[in-house]
């Protein structure tokens, strides 16, 4: 039965292997956004390439990047693939930001978890792992970010169904853990962490797993 003992007993175990991750790297909040959006369907690697383009043009900041065109944003952040339609979903946060904000993430993040969720989830191309990755390591508010690692992992060890929905295993961290950024923050990066490391699709690392035992 999952309980609070239980995932704090996981927590422990993948952190013991792995340490502090310090995710989600970003120098500023709003890289952290940008960063949020151009990981979809991309390595992470795609997206410091990028973002290093957004920095070296000088439009890593709200009021730089709503003044360019689609075109010139598409064309920065290119290596994170798919950049045509990561260049959109960008403009539709930025148009948001800019006209409902006045370009202030201060003013955006005022907002309760609730409502800023809504919000987020408001602008095209930003679904929930997006919306609250960007709650999470960008406002710094208590929400669990659930990604295809924690399905993976959860689903290996019969822990919840293999079709679990998004909400449904949201909610299974939410209800037994302590809403707290930190522990929410550390605990989607140590899932990341064994899911990259050891719970692969093809060729699953079982016997030198952190959660072997569980």
């Amino acid at each position: 039965m999952i309980d609070t003992e239980f995932l704090i007993s996981v927590y422990n175990a993948m952190y013991a292997a792995a340490g502090a991750r310090g995710w989600w790297p970003g120098r500023t909040r709003f890289e952290v956004v940008v960063g949020a959006i151009l990981t979809q369907n991309t390595a992470w690697g795609n997206v410091e390439k990028a973002i290093r383009n957004l920095r070296g043009a000088g439009v890593l900041s709200p009021r730089a990047m709503v003044r360019l065109t689609e075109e010139e944003l598409a064309e920065l952040i290119r290596p994170s693939g798919y950049y045509r339609v990561k260049a959109r979903r960008l403009m539709n946060f930025m148009r948001l930001l800019d006209e409902k904000y006045g370009c202030s993430l201060d003013r955006l993040f005022r907002l309760d978890v609730p409502q800023l969720r809504q919000v987020l989830l408001g602008v095209s191309g930003i679904g929930k792992e997006t919306a609250d990755s960007i709650i999470l390591y960008a406002a710094g508010k208590p929400i669990f970010v659930v990604d295809a690692y924690t399905r993976r992992i959860f689903a290996r060890h019969r822990w919840c169904s293999e079709n679990a929905s998004y909400d449904e295993l949201q909610e299974l961290f939410m209800s037994h853990l302590l809403h707290d950024v930190p522990i929410f923050n550390e605990y989607h990066a140590l899932l990341v962490y064994v899911g990259k490391h050891f719970c692969g699709t093809r060729s699953p690392r079982c016997t030198e797993c952190p959660l072997k035992d569980f």
